[in-house]
């Protein structure tokens, strides 16, 4: 093969790579376009409408003990010397919302998540929980809570971080105040205010 062969051969290899190269690049552009891109606030549901602030109230009701306990340990706390706190433990809750404080009274959700003690020194949890709502034009709409709940504290407050339904691109804050705890029989009904912005 003659050097002037072997030079037309490599510029045409040359050039192939650098075409395929710059296919390869653009699709990748695009699969970056296609993964984030800006959209207009009023082509999602819901967006086009005032934004609400709501303010609700019910009582939730986490029950330890009996025959269908709503919430139980799943992690024991590590420490045995640190009985008083017991922290490190995580215990998973299913627990009922209600409208009323009595457990007899409507129901209008549940709240699902855990709380897991986070203080070697007073009690408090690291709450995380979906409130969802089974009641009217909420059916089937949630509120998501995350945040620190210092127990012994005659009001706490906690962030309201995400929602769902009704309550999509949700923002705001839940005080919780106990209502009565029964120590013997491990019951603890607190009575959640929330307020919180939505769509």
């Amino acid at each position: 093969m003659s050097s002037q062969h072997f030079l037309t051969l490599f510029y045409f290899l040359l050039l192939s790579c650098n075409t395929i190269t710059s296919s390869t690049s653009s699709s990748q552009n695009d699969e970056t376009f296609d993964f984030v891109r800006p959209i207009d606030r009023k082509l999602l549901l819901g967006l086009n409408n005032m934004e609400k602030l709501s303010h609700l109230k019910f009582y939730w009701h986490d029950i330890m003990s009996g025959k269908n306990p709503t919430s139980f340990t799943v992690v024991p706390s590590p420490l045995k010397l640190n009985s008083t706190f017991s922290f490190g433990l995580v215990t998973m809750m299913d627990d009922p919302l209600t409208s009323g404080p009595e457990l007899s009274s409507k129901l209008v959700g549940k709240c699902q998540g855990f709380y897991a003690s986070t203080s070697q020194d007073n009690f408090a949890f690291l709450m995380a929980m979906n409130l969802a709502f089974i009641e009217g034009e909420y059916n089937g709409s949630s509120i998501t809570i995350l945040g620190r709940n210092p127990v012994q504290d005659k009001v706490r407050e906690m962030p309201v971080v995400g929602g769902s339904g009704v309550f999509r691109f949700a923002r705001g804050y839940a005080q919780l105040t106990t209502y009565s705890y029964d120590p013997k029989n491990a019951i603890a009904v607190v009575e959640y205010n929330v307020y919180v912005s939505h769509y």
